[in-house]
């Protein structure tokens, strides 16, 4: 707000009346008019010493209106909305000067602009708009290969955007191993979503620790054992060491017999006894240890305990020790009333322990609510106490005993529960555990819970009979998770469930990189209503370019973005496409490699493109090398 309220008082002070501000919507965007007012991608011999009247007259409308942006007040976040105004005067408005503008006739034929620059500013004066950019684009397209040569020769040669460039290079696909291991030492970010074995290897052994925490720390760590086990020995935190220890037990790795020596070995000791991965040879020493969270902590390997171990543990004389001894026991034998009417905090035993029959029986009919919510999800709680919680007059108690692996489909059917189903919806643990019993699985997707029916499709391999029944749910979340999850979900279903969902950030890009998704016969939907629909047809084989280019200029902003990533479009079209109403089209144009070298290394010298443009695979590999060494020197010295 507070840039609106200065960009207003500056236009007023120009002599300009403020009528509304604009999103650029089907207009020509204000990013491209800045792009075009420094010359990257712009008609020749635009560049002016300075806007006349005659020029202002050309812009205004008949009331004397044009849209207008000015640098460096970023209302929609990047310069990116235009502010219509009207002029009542008949000279030039006082916009010339510090920070710079760009204006747009309202019939989108007159562009002026003044930018600042390192010679002073420069002005630029476009008519006919429209057609001066379709003959840049037409001329830039016609790039030979020697011009090509002498571009990228020159690059880096004037002024850059070094700091971008650290930024986005890591995200370029033909950056090499060598080159992203140089960058290791400039910007690691790009380490969140890299999985080449060499570059990792090279991560986890960086003298850096924010270099080596980096691809651990990630949604999805894509590092192998090997790689995990270094990065915990190369930690020199103790605390950091077993925290790196724990993440490498979540995702899977195995670590060998003597990490868990040295962890056990330090400072930390008490923490790396809660690794679930450690030897069981580890045991008896750690019941035996001279400190109680040591020994609290072997409670948790209860079953692997020797008898003598737990008898020893359930007398310790620290209280908390023997709490926990306590819990573990009776999650195997049923606790009495006077143990349980002991305890200072009974929750943990409510959620987790047997309990007598007797004393059971009593509390699932307690009068506090929390006591039988506690109560819902305990594993070892009887068949009656369960039937009776079923009748529970509170609702989210009879919908957490709804989800128990223990009701059968009948009994789970019986119970009055709620379900939102546009919630955001986890895998059961318990159907998870079952996702490899073909039998169970089949019982499970004939379940009246969607949640139950959802962790069955998440299964990455079901019987045909599950997947057909799955593909025909009426919950469409059902269907999804299929989609998502499943190598077995059907084409039909997938192409029925791409009408509606493009991808998350865990399963980006499914259904349509799903394996069994149709890759023939796409070219019918060339002239589909459906613009989500349409954007299919550039995946059939039997597409060509000039279907690409008939999509480069669809109606609708998603199908233009499908076709500025296909490496088949035209250069000159990829020019077009940097003049898009919608910055996510612009964006991919910009990442296109049809991309002409003269335009690329024009858009790589911009401060608005720079960051995006140095992913562009049309980036020679040595040229991309020389960009590394400009942006290593300015975050050096900006270190």
């Amino acid at each position: 707000m507070q840039h609106r309220e200065e960009l207003h008082e500056l236009l007023a002070r120009a002599g300009l009346t403020v009528v509304e501000d604009v999103r650029p919507g089907s207009l020509f965007p204000p990013e491209a008019g800045w792009r075009i007012a420094r010359g990257i991608a712009a008609p020749d011999g635009v560049a002016r010493e300075a806007l006349d009247a005659a020029w202002w007259r050309r812009l205004c409308d008949v009331d004397g209106e044009f849209l207008v942006a000015v640098l460096r007040h970023r209302i929609g976040g990047n310069d990116s909305w235009w502010t219509r105004v009207r002029h009542a005067g008949s000279g030039v408005p006082k916009l010339t000067g510090d920070p710079g503008f760009v204006a747009l006739s309202l019939d989108g034929q007159v562009l002026l602009a003044e930018v600042p620059g390192a010679g002073g500013p420069r002005a630029t004066a476009l008519d006919r708009l429209p057609e001066r950019l379709e003959e840049a684009a037409e001329a830039a397209g016609r790039e030979t290969e020697v011009e090509r040569a002498e571009v990228w020769a020159a690059v880096p040669g004037r002024r850059a955007w070094p700091l971008h460039w650290a930024e986005g290079i890591g995200s370029n696909p033909a950056a090499t191993d060598e080159l992203l291991i140089r960058l290791l030492d400039v910007e690691e970010g790009f380490l969140h979503g890299c999985d080449r074995p060499a570059v990792l290897d090279a991560a986890v052994a960086h003298p850096d620790p924010r270099v080596r925490s980096r691809p651990a720390d990630t949604f999805r760590p894509k590092l192998t054992s090997d790689q995990w086990v270094h990065l915990v020995r190369a930690e020199p935190s103790p605390n950091r060491r077993v925290l790196w220890a724990e993440h490498a037990c979540i995702w899977g790795a195995e670590l060998p017999e003597d990490l868990y020596d040295d962890l056990l070995a330090g400072p930390s000791r008490a923490r790396a006894a809660e690794l679930p991965g450690l030897p069981a040879q580890h045991l008896p020493g750690l019941a035996a240890d001279a400190d109680p969270r040591v020994r609290a902590a072997a409670c948790a390997r209860w079953e692997d305990l020797a008898a003598p171990l737990r008898e020893r543990l359930l007398a310790d004389t620290d209280y908390a020790v023997r709490t926990a001894a306590l819990l573990a026991h009776h999650t195997g034998v049923p606790m009495l009333r006077e143990v349980f009417a002991a305890l200072p905090d009974p929750r943990r035993a409510l959620e987790r322990c047997r309990l007598a029959p007797e004393l059971e029986a009593e509390l699932v009919r307690d009068g506090d609510a929390e006591v039988r919510r506690a109560l819902a999800a305990n594993p070892g709680l009887g068949a009656h106490s369960v039937a009776v919680l079923t009748e529970d007059p509170q609702d989210d108690i009879r919908s957490a005993v709804a989800l128990r692996p223990d009701l059968t489909e009948e009994q789970r059917a019986a119970v009055r529960h709620d379900f939102d189903p546009t919630s955001m919806s986890h895998t059961l643990p318990w159907v998870e555990d079952l996702h490899g019993d073909a039998d169970a699985m089949r019982r499970l997707a004939a379940s009246s819970h969607p949640l139950v029916r959802r962790s069955v499709a998440r299964a990455r391999h079901l019987p045909p009979d599950v997947v057909a029944r799955l593909a025909r749910d009426e919950d469409r979340v059902v269907r999804l998770f299929l989609a998502e999850s499943c190598e077995d979900a059907p084409a039909d279903m997938l192409l029925e469930v791409w009408r509606w969902w493009d991808g998350s950030f865990s399963h980006p890009d499914r259904p349509r990189s799903h394996p069994n998704f149709p890759r023939t016969g796409l070219l019918r939907y060339t002239a589909d209503p459906s613009g989500r629909m349409r954007r299919l047809a550039l995946d059939d084989p039997e597409s060509t370019p000039a279907d690409v280019a008939r999509l480069a200029r669809d109606p609708e902003a998603e199908v233009r973005r499908r076709a500025a990533e296909d490496p088949r479009l035209s250069p000159a079209d990829a020019v077009r496409l940097l003049n898009d109403p919608e910055a996510y089209v612009r964006g991919t144009a910009v990442r296109n490699p049809r991309l002409p070298a003269r335009v690329l290394a024009g858009l790589l010298h911009d401060r608005d493109t720079a960051c995006a443009a140095v992913t562009n695979p049309a980036i020679p590999v040595p040229v991309l090398h020389r960009i590394l060494t400009a942006a290593a020197t300015a975050v050096a010295v900006r270190r």
